[in-house]
């Protein structure tokens, strides 16, 4: 009889390691060591005049940092920063998110804003979404885009945000649900080796670079449950965003009759300039705001992928009610009279 705690012990030892690894299996290892980091090191990057006018662009254009970085007046149409508040971070405001999701303060002050970060731990944060503290970052923060900016464009970011006034704003800790703050850990990833400027051959290849790494798709691009793109869809529109701009929907931006097939070159610079479509405003949960401030061979190469595009047709139209679409199971304008093949 004295076998059988032996025999006991090592089936449910058995059984935990087998649980253990189907644990493992589906929700990653990273889930429960911790996210994958390389060391820090300590480069630094030289403040040139280059560098703080290509890092201005990037900051307040191209890349967006001022959007979730900042408090916003959403009452406004151009969503209005307070003054002297740019880049002061804040608590993001969309409906549905998983917890307390705070942008942090990224103004030098060394009390609330980076002041106190070495330039590796804010470059680590932008490519590869690994906080100063060790933490994985939450992907609303879109290093998994940004791990394609090149080297020189990272040091003219860091660089900029060096040279912002520091600003003294406190804010309340990131605090993620369970299990979410477990699972976000599988998403960052070391960079190791120098990531190159782009080259294009042509102004649609270009426009595609500029499109993904402002993140358009993150938007426009609707999802399923679970968060994952849905395949054939890409920039067709009809995610929804709540929050205190209210309730809307992404519109479809590829070139089918449901979408923007109407927008000339000049038409796309002129809503992403005044962001108006003749007399109707956008929502400023779209950030035309920031786009504006991309030049014109920028606007001018994003609108050439766009025409570019295979054309999906998706209709979301915020003037309607919402109702049940069929093609990505989402509440939202129009939603009804889209049909599956």
């Amino acid at each position: 009889m004295k076998r059988w705690p032996r025999i006991v012990l090592i089936a449910v030892v058995i059984l935990f390691i087998g649980l253990a690894l189907a644990a493992i299996k589906i929700f990653g290892l990273r889930t429960f060591i911790g996210p994958k980091a390389r060391p820090l090191t300590d480069r630094k990057f030289e403040s040139t005049p280059v560098r703080l006018a290509r890092g201005k662009y990037l900051v307040e254009g191209a890349l967006g940092c001022m959007d979730c970085h900042s408090p916003h007046d959403w009452s406004k149409p151009d969503a209005a920063i307070p003054a002297g508040m740019a880049g002061t971070g804040d608590v993001q405001p969309f409906a549905g998110l998983p917890g307390r999701i705070v942008a942090p303060n990224i103004t030098p002050d060394q009390e609330t804003g980076i002041g106190n970060w070495t330039d590796d731990m804010v470059a680590r944060a932008i490519r590869e979404g690994i906080g100063h503290d060790g933490r994985a970052l939450f992907p609303l923060m879109p290093y998994q885009i940004f791990r394609y900016l090149p080297d020189e464009d990272l040091a003219s970011v860091v660089v900029y945000l060096r040279s912002l006034p520091p600003v003294k704003n406190p804010l309340p800790p990131t605090q993620i649900d369970f299990p979410v703050k477990y699972l976000i850990r599988n998403a960052p990833e070391p960079i190791t080796s120098p990531v190159p400027e782009p080259s294009f051959s042509n102004q649609v290849q270009k426009g595609e670079y500029l499109v993904r790494r402002s993140g358009c798709g993150d938007c426009h691009t609707p999802v399923n449950s679970h968060g994952q793109r849905i395949p054939g869809m890409e920039l067709s529109g009809g995610q929804m965003f709540e929050g205190p701009w209210g309730k809307v929907a992404s519109q479809n931006l590829t070139p089918d009759p449901t979408g923007i097939p109407y927008y000339d070159q000049a038409m796309f610079i002129t809503v992403m300039r005044t962001g108006k479509v003749g007399p109707q405003q956008l929502n400023p949960v779209m950030p035309w705001w920031v786009v504006r401030n991309l030049n014109d061979d920028d606007l001018s190469a994003m609108f050439a992928y766009l025409k570019s595009l295979k054309p999906v047709r998706h209709r979301v139209d915020n003037s309607l009610p919402p109702t049940l679409c069929p093609l990505d199971g989402t509440m939202h304008g129009g939603g009804n009279l889209n049909k599956t093949e």
